[in-house]
């Protein structure tokens, strides 16, 4: 026994770690609970060796403790969604409190320990904010709290004073933020439902922590701006600050009877309450830490970057990372890269087989690599000492490639002079279309075709001769040409030209586009080439007989000639530009394969897919032909025999030739590698900080130390302990630009299956144990998009009814809606109403659960204002809500807009706008004024533009309104359509356009360019777009049912149709006498 025990100790001590990177704490009387790992976690308040509560799998987190500190309440994704358990401080089961398929959040406890604080967007209809609920410690229906919005919240000891926040900027990578998002704190009461803001200042508060009469509370409204913690003396009504971190700020601050425990810097802290003076608690973990073990996994659903073999019969693969070799059909899967601890990307085989190319980051930067396959050596190109670079073009001689970089520099590199050369460089390429560069090499390998963009914001052909060092452009940059390749023989150039002007018009107005506009087109290259598409003439065929050894020696001296010259005389080259009989629509890629002319054809604009087709043009027969359908991309072998293509995330590789199928789908299970955790962590955030070091929109970083930046934060990685870990690491990192759009996420963690819950539409309170319909969720009538499935009139449900069961399972106390349907999402369920609660009248009825409600709470939402508007202007203001600047929220302008074009005024509504494209084409329908009447003498006589309004309009804004929300204001008032009314926008024009994906699947953005106003002026980033009438959120008369701001909106507007007159009068001229 003793030698084990001897055997055991040391084992038992090398997993024995100091813990860093601590989320979440709370404290008790004696103890303190954390997240580490993603794991709960307990620990005396002196520290020492921590105990783990949870193994589970999934993410616990945001736990407090009860009053007792006997039980602790968590956040926990276990079956998918955030819900909230509880556990005994010794361990145990979690006991599953809340159900709702919607996220809930602890919050804490109420001082009398019978209920959990929590808060959710289950039920606000749009998620940019939350509500707060309290419910019993032991499960059942939870309460809504009065008050409309909050984020973050506390009850004062004698229950009758909520401190509150109604945003939050906690889980935001943007330091020193002065924005119109920034917090405050507020006190509302419960009983008299009035509220008091006591932040006065542009900082950010959060976190309000009672503790008897005084309130501590986060904010980084020091000189420093970085969070600390401050004390708010509520008799006094004085704010001091009590802590004076300077290089990392104060994370997670919770408060318990006699200390505050929080994190900073990876460290935490207890801090007595009394002394008000910080200090560490060391602590240590041991566990077998599943996330940091080294794993071997199969990396296919990682595959980013694929290229096929000059023959066809591979092809090499990037995935997590490395560069793997597959065989189209029979073979071993090769990892030719084995390097867990860099990221090599972008593969490209050369045309004679023997070479590999791709990028690797080994050295600390991506460098040029060429892999021999014979003999199995690398060679680095170059030695680059910053930037990304995109995919690799090998010239037919294998003897140079060409790339682009983040920059838009266009290189090529020799490979046996190990000399990289610049010969071009773009205007308009960012992330995407880097990703989709492409240039073409003349078969000689002395010309690369490739395209450019003109100030015209159109493209135009570009070609460069290698051996004179000259660039010449092909085509004018009148239309879009783009895409040119060489073609087989030599003689042609191809490329793809929009210039198939083939107007749609909309069906709701006198709008159009130009869809669908691409066509191929090619160009003789030398002054004296042929059209190869003859003209038609039937004729006579009269046969030659020649001399057999003549022709014999003919072939024999073709087959001896080297790789002829490519002839291109460029004078005048753009006047033989000839436009084939082919259209590509949405397309696409281009290629030349012997005879026969390869092509992409997307789905046309407005399709159901995204899947094109391959097809090939026939010279001879003057026609199109297909080679397989329903394909997201392809690539041609450099011999021009084989297609690699890609079909409903499978793989295969087919022949040029028509009706192809995938018969033999290439197998991608011997993707195969070891990850080691931490070493991966390590190249995800160098890629990180590279990415935003090379790609951000200033070179200058805003000023900052990068460098010392990447000093500060990477030692930390060494104490993730988890993904999750990591991302809280790269979100501080990026969130030092002091920039919005700087997001971070994802990535390879511990995943749990996704129990997708089912929804009624409608609201609930139980009544003598059972649970009864208190509201059934109403849009307006014409919104049939998404209706409660239980509002049908053939099903005579009613409010006020009761639902007894749910598929036959009884619902009660222990057994609740939420719970019955669980995994229900667009499935038939069975339930018993009665209208009584009683068995003796029950009936059963069949209904489909829908998968979420949120969209159907946001149009009630809507209506709710629109008939408030309707009814307070007794008609003459309509009522506008634009939810974002993307796709719904122009379907939303223009649905809205459309029916209430007509209205004397409009209030435009743009809170909670969570932005998505520029809102240019926004403001465009919204200022169309009348530019003419038209006379007829039956009906009503013809507005144009005929949809227009030129009654006074008002915009509604608030600090929920951001990105696109912050320009659609801006906007609004640059085009003087009328005063913005509110409070200031988020403040976040630095905008995004794509960034380089990480390797194990996670992502950050970069932004990659800023607005400015014409005048010369940046757009206030990190302030926001103020308004012309200030009119602030107030908790207090929200929770009274009143929305003062949409209240200000109809009183101005109705005001300005008071004072003008002309608005509603039109005048019309009096016949004419033209007779004569």
């Amino acid at each position: 026994m003793k030698t084990l025990l001897i055997l055991f100790f040391p084992a038992m001590l090398l997993s024995q770690l100091p813990a860093k990177m601590i989320q979440y704490p709370d404290v008790s009387d004696q103890n303190i609970c954390f997240t580490y790992g993603d794991d709960l976690w307990i620990v005396a308040k002196e520290g020492g060796l921590a105990k783990r509560l949870t193994t589970t799998p999934g993410r616990e987190t945001k736990a407090k403790f009860s009053p007792d500190g006997k039980t602790i309440a968590f956040t926990a994704n276990y079956d998918g969604n955030y819900d909230i358990y509880t556990m005994p401080i010794e361990g145990g089961v979690p006991k599953h409190i809340t159900t709702h398929g919607m996220i809930e959040i602890v919050k804490g406890w109420t001082k009398d320990g019978k209920n959990i604080i929590f808060t959710s967007s289950a039920e606000s209809g749009k998620q940019r904010w939350s509500q707060a609920y309290l419910v019993s410690k032991e499960g059942g229906l939870p309460t809504k709290m009065p008050i409309d919005k909050v984020e973050e919240l506390d009850i004062n000891k004698d229950g009758k004073t909520v401190a509150m926040t109604d945003k939050s900027r906690l889980f935001r990578n943007w330091k020193r933020y002065r924005g119109g998002t920034a917090p405050d704190i507020y006190l509302f009461d419960l009983k008299s439902l009035k509220s008091e803001k006591i932040t006065q200042n542009d900082a950010n508060n959060e976190l309000p922590m009672w503790h008897e009469d005084l309130l501590y509370y986060l904010s980084d409204n020091g000189e420093n701006k970085m969070a600390n913690i401050w004390l708010y003396d509520k008799n006094k009504k004085e704010h001091s600050q009590i802590t004076f971190f300077n290089d990392y700020e104060v994370k997670f601050p919770s408060i318990g009877k006699d200390d505050m425990v929080f994190e900073a810097g990876g460290q935490l802290y207890i801090m007595n309450l009394k002394t008000l003076k910080p200090t560490k608690v060391n602590l240590e973990v041991t566990g077998d830490f599943r996330n940091l073990m080294p794993e071997t996994k199969n990396v296919k659903s990682f595959v980013e970057n694929v290229n096929i073999a000059p023959d066809g019969n591979r092809i090499v693969v990037e995935a997590r990372g490395e560069i793997f070799t597959v065989p189209k059909k029979e073979g071993i899967t090769l990892n030719i890269s084995q390097s867990n601890q860099s990221a090599e990307r972008y593969p490209s085989w050369s045309p004679d087989g023997r070479y590999i190319a791709y990028w690797s980051d080994r050295t600390g930067e991506y460098q040029l690599i060429i892999k021999d396959i014979k003999d199995n050596t690398e060679k680095q190109i170059g030695n680059f000492k910053n930037g990304y670079r995109y995919h690799i073009y090998w010239s037919p001689d294998s003897k140079k490639v060409a790339f682009v970089d983040q920059e838009m520099n266009m290189m090529y590199a020799e490979v046996e002079k190990n000399k990289v050369e610049k010969f071009d460089q773009e205007i308009g390429l960012f992330e995407w279309g880097l990703r989709g560069f492409k240039v073409s090499w003349s078969k000689d390998s002395r010309y690369i075709a490739y395209t450019n963009t003109n100030k015209n914001l159109n493209s135009y052909l570009v070609i460069y001769d290698t051996k004179e060092a000259k660039r010449h452009p092909v085509t004018s940059a009148f239309y879009n040409d783009r895409d040119p390749v060489f073609s087989e023989d030599g003689e042609y150039l191809y490329f793809a030209t929009d210039r198939n002007f083939d107007p749609i018009y909309s069906d709701l107005d006198n709008t159009w586009i130009y869809p669908n506009s691409t066509k191929i087109a090619m160009i003789p290259l030398a002054k004296d080439g042929k059209n190869p598409i003859e003209l038609k003439n039937d004729t006579v065929a009269i046969t030659i007989v020649k001399e057999e050894k003549a022709k014999d020696e003919k072939e024999d001296k073709e087959k001896k000639e080297d790789v002829k010259e490519t002839k291109i005389d460029f004078e005048s080259i753009e006047q033989r530009v000839i436009i084939l009989p082919v259209a590509l629509g949405n397309g696409g890629t281009i290629a030349s394969a012997a005879d026969k002319l390869v092509f992409f054809r997307g789905a046309r604009s407005g399709s159901d897919t995204r899947n094109g087709n391959i097809m090939y043009y026939d010279f001879k027969e003057d026609k199109e032909k297909t080679i397989i359908e329903g394909i997201s991309g392809f690539q041609l072998s450099a011999d021009g025999k084989a297609i690699l293509v890609s079909q409903n995330e499978t793989l295969g590789i087919i022949e040029v030739a028509e009706n192809q199928t995938i018969k033999d789908p290439i197998d991608l299970s011997g993707l195969k590698m070891t990850i080691d955790p931490r070493v991966e962590w390590h190249q995800i955030f160098n890629d990180v900080w590279r990415f935003q070091r090379d790609f951000f929109y200033d070179k200058n970083m805003h000023g900052l130390d990068w460098e010392a930046i990447k000093k500060k934060y990477e030692p930390l990685v060494d104490y993730a302990a988890s993904r999750y870990d990591l991302n809280i690491i790269l979100g501080e990192v990026i969130g030092e630009l002091n920039a919005s759009h700087t997001y971070r996420g994802g990535g390879d963690s511990e995943s749990v299956e996704y129990l997708s819950s089912g929804y009624l539409g409608v609201d609930w309170e139980v009544e003598n144990g059972n649970y009864k319909i208190k509201k059934i969720i109403t849009a307006a009538p014409w919104d049939t998009e998404v209706q409660s499935p239980l509002s049908s009139s053939e099903l005579n449900v009613h409010e006020g009814d009761y639902l007894l069961s749910v598929n036959g399972e009884n619902i009660g106390n222990n057994y609740d809606p939420n719970i019955a349907l669980r995994g229900m999402a667009n499935k038939t369920v069975e339930l018993e109403i009665s209208p009584t609660g009683k068995l003796n009248d029950a009936r059963k009825i069949l209904v489909k659960a829908m998968s979420d409600e949120t969209r159907l709470r946001n149009l009630a939402w809507i209506e709710k204002n629109r008939a408030y508007v309707e009814q307070k202007s007794n008609g003459k203001i309509g009522y506008v809500y634009v939810p974002s600047t993307g796709t719904d929220g122009q379907e939303e302008l223009v649905r809205m807009y459309n029916a209430q074009n007509n209205k004397e005024g409009l209030i435009i509504d743009e809170r909670f706008n969570n932005g998505g494209q520029i809102p240019d084409r926004f403001v465009e329908l919204l200022d169309r004024p009348t530019l003419a009447y038209f006379k007829v003498r039956q009906g009503k006589d013809w507005q144009w533009p005929p949809k227009g309004n030129d009654g006074p309009k008002a915009m509604l804004i608030n600090g929920w309104s951001g990105s696109g929300g912050d320009a659609f204001p801006d906007y609004f008032r640059k085009r003087g359509l009328g005063p913005l009314i509110g409070t200031r926008t988020w403040g976040g024009l630095i905008g995004i356009s794509g960034a380089p994906r990480l390797i194990d699947g996670g992502y950050v953005s970069v932004p990659t360019f800023r607005m400015y106003h014409p005048d010369g002026r940046w757009f206030e980033e990190g302030h926001g777009v103020d308004p012309d009438i200030e009119v602030d959120e107030n908790p207090g008369m929200e929770a009274q049912g009143k929305d003062v701001q949409l209240d200000k909106a109809i009183e101005v507007i109705m005001q300005e149709l008071k004072d003008n007159d002309k608005i509603s009068k039109l005048k019309i001229p009096s016949p004419e006498d033209r007779s004569h």
